[in-house]
């Protein structure tokens, strides 16, 4: 099958005259079933209908090239949010962008829905928009904007849109294809589970649960965690109920989450036509970078009950897993050593959390997950089910395939649920055959009281999984090494907190190449923290560093090591009252000599030199160790 038509003359050498719906997207035009839209439009084709694709238009032109569809617009901001994409945690303009062609920034507008949507209002005037995708679903509700430093309105005020769908929309868009069908308008269309739509407040659903107002989630913090909570609390596909919120003279009204889908339906959608390919218009542009991450990689699963506080995929694609058949997993993996440039290497074998094949427990089917709990943190739930079994069979069947020289698993694994297999058959097959020299895993801190707030196990089960990880590697005599995600300054990590990471990562001899700053993107429970200040589970008071000297210093310490960060470290650790980690002894992070530090209270240090008592202090230390500590050869 042939790419969806990009311009007029596609339509014409295809015999279309009208499209039933044009896409229009802020990604390059990539027709792989790891691009949203690419699902959507092959699902529409997959019904009969006629689809075409505008990929990061910018002139009148652009939106008016393939003309007025039949049914209506179909709008997304892309794989990632587009302020996200545009942005760095620093508000500065980002230039590259793995999502267009030649990897270069500036392709996509900020906020991008909104600006599609405007133009394609002023332009199709009589012609109604339905939008998706991450940037929608996220901002379904009034949310806090880390840009703008405030509450904005559900994007469906901002963008004028009529129909907004949220989470994975393979069901969605076909039950919405069938009533447009039958000649309603997207207006009319209310009935669908996974969408949202603004109404009169006389039209509210009875027995809808309604959260604060839009108006006062923007004043009262209070409310907004509170809102937030009962938001997170209703995206369960079982006891899931409608929830409304008032937005001036309109209500938004959220229908419950979409239903899983079954295991063939998510089958057949990762079974249709895709080119599985950017588009060749791209080609002299130098491609679309995005697609080496996963031309040569393979989805199993979606979902994930591990439900990180900073991670949007349990308001986005749910807590509830669903895999694929193991059959349809293994023809992709052959269909792949047929592909132009296969090289024998499967890079990745996974979804958002790989190692999850099957529900967290058995009650999940028929009562749902837990509301406002968590299965993994900050102890596995009593009733949590760990079974890798059907996981490692597929590995092997796929290890085992003609041409295929080794398969990787790259995307998260969470080695929490592993440590709980009371069998150690996966793990010992992980290391000696799926990790491509280093294993990427995401303890995310060392400080438990940090990693409660964020929803993860506490650190000693990361300890525990290093030991083993090790201990296995040694005895496959191979040289591999954990690479382990860090993030600085979120919520509830104060500079003492910061300093005990840096304080675990000497210990392991972790020297990170590239610290994260926590990001406050749209709709997550970490970012209601950070605008609230409070804990929407607890609502108790949480410290939030804002200052940007204080989050300097925490990105600092994740890297103590690196000269250029000395002075920053050292005056960290003295506003930590931790100058025992100033000195010479094998347990201190940075050395005294060249520190240009001013007095403190103590007066220990002042103008670059140490006070007598200080500097006998720092000598005591330098004698117990041998002088200064020789470098640990670098592991990680």
């Amino acid at each position: 099958m042939p790419f969806l038509p990009i311009s007029k003359q596609d339509m014409k050498d295809r015999g279309i005259d009208q499209l039933d719906f044009i896409c229009v997207t802020g990604d390059a035009y990539v027709d792989h079933p790891s691009f949203g839209i690419a699902i959507i439009s092959r699902m529409l084709e997959n019904c009969g209908c006629n689809v075409g694709i505008i990929a990061q238009p910018v002139t009148d032109e652009d939106f008016k090239k393939l003309g007025e569809p039949k049914y209506c617009f179909l709008v997304t901001g892309g794989n990632i949010d587009s302020m996200v994409s545009n942005y760095t945690v620093f508000k500065k303009k980002r230039w590259d962008d793995a999502y267009s062609e030649g990897g270069k920034g500036g392709k996509r507008p900020d906020r991008a829905v909104t600006v599609y949507c405007k133009t394609l209002t002023r332009l199709f005037p009589d012609k109604e928009i339905a939008i998706g995708g991450l940037e929608a679903s996220l901002r379904r509700f009034a949310h806090y904007d880390y840009w703008a430093d405030k509450v904005m309105p559900s994007i469906l005020v901002d963008s004028g849109a009529k129909l907004l769908m949220y989470g994975m929309g393979e069901l969605t868009i076909v039950q919405l294809y069938r009533e447009l069908a039958e000649g309603k308008k997207l207006s009319e269309i209310h009935d669908i589970r996974g969408t949202c739509y603004l109404t009169e407040p006389k039209n509210t659903p009875l027995g809808a649960v309604q959260c604060d107002s839009f108006e006062i989630v923007s004043e009262n913090k209070k409310a907004y965690a509170k809102s937030c909570r009962q938001q997170y609390d209703e995206q369960d596909e079982v006891y899931g109920k409608t929830m409304v919120q008032r937005h001036g003279n309109m209500m938004l009204v959220q229908n419950p989450p979409q239903r899983s889908l079954t295991q063939s339906e998510f089958d057949k959608a990762y079974e249709l036509p895709y080119m599985k390919a950017y588009h060749p218009c791209y080609e002299k542009g130098g491609g679309v970078p995005g697609i080496k991450e996963v031309e040569f990689s393979i989805t199993h699963n979606r979902g994930c009950f591990g439900y990180c506080n900073f991670c949007s995929i349990a308001l986005h694609q749910g807590r509830r897993i669903q895999t694929r058949s193991e059959e349809s997993v293994i023809n992709e993996a052959i269909d792949l050593t047929k592909k132009p440039g296969f090289k024998g290497y499967i890079h990745d074998v996974g979804g958002p959390t790989a190692n999850f094949r099957r529900t967290s427990c058995d009650k999940q089917e028929k009562a749902g997950l837990c509301k406002g709990k968590k299965c993994l943190a900050p102890e596995p739930c009593p009733a949590l089910k760990v079974d890798h079994s059907e996981y490692l069979e597929m590995l092997r069947k796929i290890r085992s395939i003609k041409n295929v020289k080794r398969v990787f698993i790259r995307s998260g694994i969470r080695y929490d649920y592993m440590m709980k297999d009371k069998n150690d058959e996966f793990f010992k097959e992980l290391v000696e055959h799926h990790v491509s020299g280093q294993l990427k895993v995401a303890p995310e801190h060392a400080s438990n009281k940090v990693l409660d707030l964020m929803g993860k196990p506490h650190i000693e089960v990361y300890e525990d999984f290093e030991k083993k990880f090790y201990k296995y590697t040694k005895e496959c005599g191979k040289e591999q090494y954990l690479v382990p995600y860090l993030m600085s300054s979120h919520p509830g990590c104060t500079i003492k907190e910061a300093v005990e990471l840096a304080v675990f990562l000497k210990k392991h001899n972790i020297r990170p190449e590239q610290v994260q700053d926590f990001y406050p993107t749209p709709g997550t429970i970490s970012t209601a923290m950070y605008y609230t200040g409070l804990d929407p589970y607890t609502m108790q008071e949480v410290y939030i560093p804002r200052d940007p000297k204080e989050k300097e210093m925490q990105r600092a310490l994740l890297q103590y090591y690196k000269k250029e960060n000395k002075q920053i470290v050292a005056k960290a650790l003295i506003r930590a009252g931790r100058r025992d980690l100033i000195g010479y002894g094998k347990e201190c992070l940075i050395t005294p000599d060249g520190l240009a530090l001013q007095q403190d209270r103590k007066g220990a240090v002042k103008n670059g030199k140490n006070s007598s008592s200080k500097a006998k202090t720092y000598q005591r230390q330098g004698n117990k160790s041998g002088g200064r500590n020789k470098m640990q050869k670098k592991k990680h």
